[in-house]
């Protein structure tokens, strides 16, 4: 035989409301997980809303460039206090001296810089590997990846890079995924070039493996290749 106690009426609503908020709050947790699924496998066109910012999280201020222009996506253009305040290595501070060539491939800006060839850290994972410029180093190539409407920087692509001088290849060596404090996520390496001249610069993109928000499905699904003409003279 089953007996019912009932509760004090204070302690009976009581335990309906808690009862009742367990309910909504499962049902609200269902939901979302519903319209995630659902969102992730709707159709989408490729490209940002052209918006800086999201609900409830502030974007930062962002830049774009053209060829030619001087300046890089994600990486403000650097006034004389802040050239100032960056640090030298080897008695070398790393800042542009020269762009390369900027194109666009699906809504992803793809930008080449020249800098300044300073020392760089490659880690592994378990062990870190000093890298050092040489008297023939010419430059650090630098290659930002961003969105071309918003500035922000696409990360976990991969970039190889060849330079060719009259049809010869001079220069074929990938791009590390590299980080710095005054330059922004970037894919570089150290260049050395036979001398000044009219160079090509190829730059095959890999497509970024990773989970990815809609607004960049069926975008950036095969590799790319991009060819910018530049003209090298050496900065003494």
């Amino acid at each position: 035989m089953r007996v019912l106690v009932k509760p004090p009426g204070h302690l009976g609503r009581r335990a309906a409301a808690i009862m009742a908020a367990a309910v909504l709050l499962g049902g609200c947790a269902a939901a979302d997980k519903n319209a995630s699924t659902s969102g992730a496998s709707a159709a989408s066109s490729g490209g940002s809303s052209g918006s800086g910012s999201m609900a409830g999280m502030s974007m930062g201020p962002t830049s774009t460039a053209s060829s030619g222009s001087g300046s890089t996506p994600g990486v403000n253009k650097a006034t004389s206090s802040e050239v100032a305040a960056v640090p030298s290595v080897d008695g070398i501070k790393p800042l542009p001296t020269q762009m390369l060539g900027s194109a666009e491939w699906q809504g992803m800006k793809i930008t080449a810089t020249a800098m300044t060839a300073v020392p760089f850290v490659i880690y592994d994972g378990t062990s870190e590997q000093m890298v050092k410029p040489t008297s023939r180093t010419s430059f650090h190539l630098m290659v930002m990846l961003n969105d071309a409407q918003t500035g922000v920087t696409i990360p976990y692509a991969t970039v190889w890079a060849t330079v060719l001088k009259a049809g010869k290849v001079v220069f074929d060596e990938r791009q590390w995924p590299m980080i710095s404090r005054y330059m922004g996520p970037h894919y570089g390496n150290d260049v050395s070039l036979p001398g000044a001249g009219n160079y090509q610069l190829s730059l095959l993109v890999s497509p970024p493996v990773s989970a990815r928000h809609v607004e960049y499905q069926n975008v950036w699904l095969k590799p790319h290749r991009v060819t910018l003409p530049f003209h090298w003279q050496p900065v003494g």
